[in-house]
């Protein structure tokens, strides 16, 4: 059987695979459709669902943890409620002239990494990583929490196994797509905004006599604690207080990272999704914690204290209509936490790709799948996040000790570095001042919470983020480092580059050959990646191996569109132009050789596919044919090079073996 007999019989099953994949995941979309970019964008509505989310969920437990620990004097809670207002809007400030400074996109990780060192982004980066990680955990086990504060007590042990059920639903949900997996999320975000802020407003107004037991309350409060623990308890009390709400603030940065994903302008629709966040999550947050306050709220087992609140206002309701909006409240609030953690899977993965550009992780995880989605890094970020689930049971109460920690480390670094950038350029920036005492204020609040929260959560258990922060520092050094180094072992091999180049433009001054095409002459393939040391090592060594066999030379070469160039028509014209010019100067070599070449290039987000997908019209165009990839063998093979390298050679000889078709390994050994 011919091999493109074999093709046509496994046609049916790979059609039927196909299919199920679709059904799944979504049918492909173009990387090189002109409009890709405004159909998988979001405008600001859409973005506050997927990227504000984080932020407004945590008013689901932020205030309630603020507000526990001052169990013994309420009333103090409302000091903690202004000052967290307060920190809302100086950090939202302060992302917005990021954003504006920083259009492109990165948040964190790019502003230390250009403006103080790529060390420092390394740090930032690393932060954030585990806080998304941390992320999509604390808001699955809040979620799944204020589920279960209506469903009877018996059911508590199923909580571990719907936190689980509910991360791999939202990985299937993220390999769709970004606007895919926003927009069937709105109903339920618009739901908890419109009931919270009912929630809010009728309780002052229900209670809106008792304000001025409330300030008494305060008087009695202060006057208590004074008495019992001095000045500087009060202050701990209240620090300690503010610190255990600071998840409150997570989801802020969000935006900076994931303005790539929004809709052009992105600078004003970036600015304009953080006022979205800033105002709601401000409101949300102060006006719940004094609507405990006003309530007089005391925890109750199984229940959050939101839940709580909510059954306190509707116990007057006629007939069964507080029970129901209290049902669709904590429903709706249950199902934010989920739309929360979108913000680790749409930033998680972005930051890591960011970073493997940089080579501090796998280049692998700038990969995008066929839903052009990094689908790889959704897939660990959802799998480190089970795991943290399963090893912390799902306690919120954990989980909160373990949270907000890393993103404070980011956000000092990213003020910092806003702060030098401002005095840098204070002679070409008229507002200079403005700006940056808005990013200064940013930073002495920042970092005051960040050693705040490290001095009250260490012995608690802050200390297990701090070193599995350092324990992935370590192990972007080390990959950083080995890439170092296989960057100068192929500096040698590049080395050809020079001197071919060299006789291509000594030969150019020559008349050309004319070399015609024989279509039964032997023909070898070659894939390309750039005109570089690995290319043209693996083209001598055909010639040198099979001396003058081959008369026919065919270059192929798949401009891979990753998370690194996926960034805009620009950049992807860009890349198109440059394999255009890398194929072509293969081709100018082999003729002026006297060879008959030909030069192939596609652009897609999966090399085999896309080579797979060509193979078959190469084979009919002509008769003899031998496929040739070039594969690097570096000095000592160890788990570094196994998993910092994609061997997709070794891939494409599988596949193209089970078709019967002949593909040579040339080993380059560097």
């Amino acid at each position: 059987m011919t091999a493109a007999g074999l093709l046509r019989k496994i046609m049916p099953t790979i059609s039927f695979l196909k299919k199920i994949c679709e059904t799944v995941i979504g049918k492909a979309k173009s990387p090189t459709d002109k409009n890709v970019f405004r159909q998988i964008s979001l405008v600001a509505l859409f973005a506050w669902v997927g990227l504000g989310a984080d932020g407004l969920s945590s008013s689901c437990y932020g205030p309630e943890q603020t507000f526990l620990v001052l169990h013994q004097y309420p009333s103090l809670s409302l000091f903690v409620a202004l000052a967290m207002a307060l920190t809302i809007f100086v950090i939202s400030e302060s992302y917005s002239q990021i954003i504006e400074s920083f259009p492109t996109g990165g948040g964190g990780y790019l502003v230390a990494s250009k403006l103080l060192s790529p060390s420092v982004g390394m740090v930032s980066g690393c932060a954030l990583l585990i806080d998304y990680v941390l992320t999509i955990a604390i808001s699955v086990a809040s979620g799944i929490d204020a589920l279960f504060s209506f469903l009877p007590l018996d059911w508590e042990a199923l909580k571990i196994y719907c936190a689980i059920l509910g991360i791999f639903i939202l990985m299937l949900m993220n390999m769709r797509g970004v606007r895919e997996s926003v927009i069937p999320l709105v109903p339920v975000f618009m739901t908890f905004i419109v009931t919270h802020f009912f929630v809010i407003i009728y309780s002052l107004i229900l209670r809106s006599g008792d304000f001025p037991q409330v300030a008494h309350m305060v008087k009695t409060d202060f006057t208590a604690a004074h008495a019992d623990v001095g000045v500087f308890g009060i202050m701990l009390l209240i620090l300690k207080s503010y610190s255990m709400g600071a998840g409150t603030y997570t989801g802020i940065e969000a935006v900076s990272n994931g303005l790539p994903m929004l809709r052009e302008p992105r600078v004003e629709t970036g600015r304009k999704t953080m006022r979205y966040m800033a105002f709601s999550l401000a409101f949300t947050a102060t006006g719940l914690m004094i609507a405990y306050l006003l309530f007089n709220l005391h925890p109750q087992y199984g229940k959050t204290l939101n839940a709580v609140l909510f059954e306190n206002i509707v116990y007057n309701w006629p007939g069964h209509s507080g029970s129901l909006f209290v049902l669709i409240a904590l429903t709706a609030e249950a199902l934010l936490l989920f739309v929360a953690a979108q913000a680790g899977f749409l930033d998680g993965p972005r930051v890591l790709a960011n970073m493997a550009t940089d080579r501090w992780f796998p280049t692998r995880f700038t990969s995008l799948s066929d839903r052009l989605v990094t689908q790889n890094g959704i897939i660990l970020m959802g799998m480190a996040a089970i795991i943290t689930v399963v090893l912390t049971q799902g306690s919120v109460g954990m989980l909160v000790i373990l949270y907000s920690i890393n993103v404070f480390i980011t956000f000092c670094l990213s003020q910092l570095g806003m702060v030098r950038h401002w005095w840098t350029v204070r002679k070409e920036d008229p507002r200079w001042t403005k700006k940056i005492c808005i990013n200064g204020f940013g930073l002495m609040l920042t970092s005051f919470i960040l050693l705040s929260i490290i001095v009250l959560k260490f012995h608690d258990g802050g200390w297990v983020t701090l070193i599995l922060t350092g324990m992935l520092i370590v192990v972007a050094i080390l990959i950083k480092r080995h890439y170092i180094q296989t960057a100068k072992l192929l500096r040698r091999l590049n080395a050809l580059v020079q001197t071919v180049s060299q006789e291509m433009a000594v030969v150019q001054q020559e008349e050309k050959k004319d070399v015609r095409f024989d279509p039964r002459a032997k023909t070898a393939v070659l894939m390309v990646n750039g005109f570089n040391g690995l290319g043209l090592h693996t083209l001598l060594n055909v010639i040198r191996l099979f001396g003058t066999g081959f008369k026919n030379f065919i270059f192929v070469e798949i401009g891979v569109i990753d998370a690194g160039n996926f960034k805009g028509i620009k950049e992807v014209d860009n890349l198109n132009e440059r394999i255009q010019k890398d194929v072509g100067r293969y081709v100018a070599y082999m003729r002026h050789s006297g060879y008959y070449a030909e030069g192939i290039f596609f652009m897609g987000t999966d090399h085999i596919a896309e080579i797979e997908r060509i193979s078959a019209d190469i084979m009919t165009r002509f008769q003899n044919v031998v496929f040739f990839g070039g594969q690097l063998v570096f000095p000592e093979e160890t788990f570094w090079t196994r998993l910092l390298h994609n061997y997709t050679v070794f891939t494409l000889q599988r596949r193209f073996y089970q078709k019967g078709i002949p593909f040579v390994l040339v080993p380059i050994r560097i």
